[in-house]
């Protein structure tokens, strides 16, 4: 189902629970509080409160965006618009979103594949539109360099040198990305390889491939979405969980699933908070993928954690129903709180799936060699930094500088008690230690969002490939979009030598 402009998503017709107002005091486990893989000790210890009982509508799926094929080049075309949706239900809210009112339709990329996206500004400012994940070239990125006004249009092509992955879109303009992204402006890219993973794995959109795009938001009884620390601060604040822009906080969605193995993306484009997926009875998942691609094989999982921005997937092959829960904690100074039965997948299949193959080889980097840096996430007040700089504008931001085939390893530090959740654009990295521990079983995936908590850090690998230039930056930064526009970003320039 699309919302078009003025239309809003269908409302919820469950009497569950509805969840708690707000969770006080200031946001992050801290590094007491989290195990060696980065899960807060006590985040799954409230998993029957908040619950949405009630059987309610059918799980939206997003439009597939159609491209147009020409001389090898595949056109798409976005318009970044306002309009009209329901956040809390029942109440009308002012939205954003990519040619319709409120998230985007999702982008189906194919790996060697020439891309071009026309994407025209309708907003009353500027804006930009990043490809995060995406491995492409930095005047192509979308970051604040790229912002566009009001009335203009954006044409960027590339060409696709991603292997398979969930990826996504979204604003990344200077000092704007939580307003835009928070109120809609958001949606999911799937690239496809040629690859025997990608051959023996759910792949028909919409069927058994199922996008998950789970949002945890703030608004007032009006339905004035916020997104920065004055709006986080006022009174009388819901914080609704949406997915794929319908309202979940006493609705539980429905899919029948008719194949037996379904696949399932997940994306957490939340502004801010951490949201945990889990089985309601308890049993495991089976990870296939994190935000970079493809793990070594299907991996069972209690539960799969995702900082703002993050990604993974999974599949079931199921012979009953079963409810998927999300659980929801904050990762700013106000946010989510709670479990919520947010999704029951209905099996009506009688295939036989194969058995999984292996689904990719990842050589670990061997670190020895790799030049070290040290970046540091600080603060000031409210004002965030990376490195000492606060990065408001693009001459005030700390400035990574490195060589295309550089190969380099990070200590990524949290000098403050605030969760953040780091991202790299450009290239993806490994894991080399969570606080001090070894990653082990998904960690051992790519990544390029992971989460840092406060007073904590992580060492990551990575290699500068295929791209560079001497005038467009790549960026690093916390995706907690209200950290990002309070200054902790910073650029990363990549160069010939």
């Amino acid at each position: 189902m699309t919302h078009t402009t003025g239309k809003t998503p269908g409302k919820g017709t469950g009497k569950g629970m509805h969840r708690r107002k707000f969770l006080g005091g200031m946001a992050g486990a801290g590094i007491a509080a989290v195990t060696a893989g980065g899960t807060a000790i006590a985040l799954l210890t409230n998993a029957t409160q908040n619950k949405a009982h009630a059987a309610g509508t059918t799980l939206t799926i997003p439009d597939l965006l159609e491209g147009t094929t020409t001389d090898g080049t595949t056109t798409y075309t976005l318009e970044a618009k306002t309009g009209t949706s329901e956040v809390l239900s029942g109440v009308t809210s002012t939205t954003a979103g990519y040619n319709q009112s409120f998230l985007g339709p999702t982008m189906k990329w194919t790996s060697g594949d020439t891309v071009l996206l026309n994407i025209t500004n309708s907003l009353t400012e500027a804006t930009t539109v990043h490809f995060h994940g995406a491995h492409v070239p930095p005047s192509m990125d979308g970051g604040p360099q790229n912002a566009f006004a009001a009335g203009k249009t954006w044409s960027p092509t590339f060409t696709v040198k991603d292997e398979a992955k969930t990826l996504w879109y979204h604003p990344h303009a200077l000092g704007t990305t939580a307003e835009q992204a928070t109120h809609g402006l958001a949606g999911m890219i799937i690239v496809e390889d040629a690859s025997d993973a990608s051959a023996a794995l759910p792949s028909t959109y919409g069927t058994d491939d199922i996008p998950i795009i789970l949002q945890c938001l703030a608004t007032d009884s009006a339905g004035d979405i916020k997104y920065n620390l004055s709006g986080y601060l006022g009174n009388g604040l819901s914080f609704p969980l949406l997915c794929n822009g319908t309202n979940v906080d006493d609705t539980t969605l429905s899919f029948t699933a008719t194949k037996k193995r379904t696949r399932f993306r997940l994306l957490n484009a939340s502004p801010s908070d951490i949201i945990t997926i889990q089985r309601s009875d308890g049993a495991t998942l089976t990870q296939i993928a994190t935000d970079q691609g493809y793990l070594t094989e299907a991996t069972e999982v209690a539960s799969i954690r995702l900082v703002a921005g993050a990604r993974a997937e999974f599949v079931m092959e199921l012979s009953a129903a079963v409810t998927l829960e999300a659980v929801v904690t904050t990762g700013w100074v106000r946010g989510g709180s709670g479990t919520y039965e947010f999704l029951t997948v209905t099996p009506d299949a009688s295939d036989t799936p194969e058995t999984l193959p292996t689904l990719n080889t990842i050589t670990r980097y061997d670190t020895s060699d790799f030049t070290a840096r040290t970046i540091t996430l600080g603060q000031s007040g409210a004002t965030m930094t990376i490195n000492g700089s606060a990065g408001t504008s693009m001459s005030s931001m700390a400035m990574i500088s490195t060589t295309l085939g550089a190969e380099e390893v990070w200590t990524v530090k949290n000098s403050t008690q605030l969760e953040h959740s780091f991202h790299l654009h450009d290239v993806p990295f490994q894991l080399i230690s969570i606080n001090g521990e070894d990653p082990t079983g998904v960690q051992l995936g790519w990544y390029d969002t992971f989460e840092v908590v406060g007073g904590g850090s992580i060492e990551i690998a990575m290699k500068f490939t295929d791209f560079s230039d001497d005038t467009y930056m790549y960026m690093l930064h916390c995706h907690l979009l209200q950290h990002e526009d309070e200054g902790m970003m910073a650029s990363l320039m990549v160069t010939d030598s």
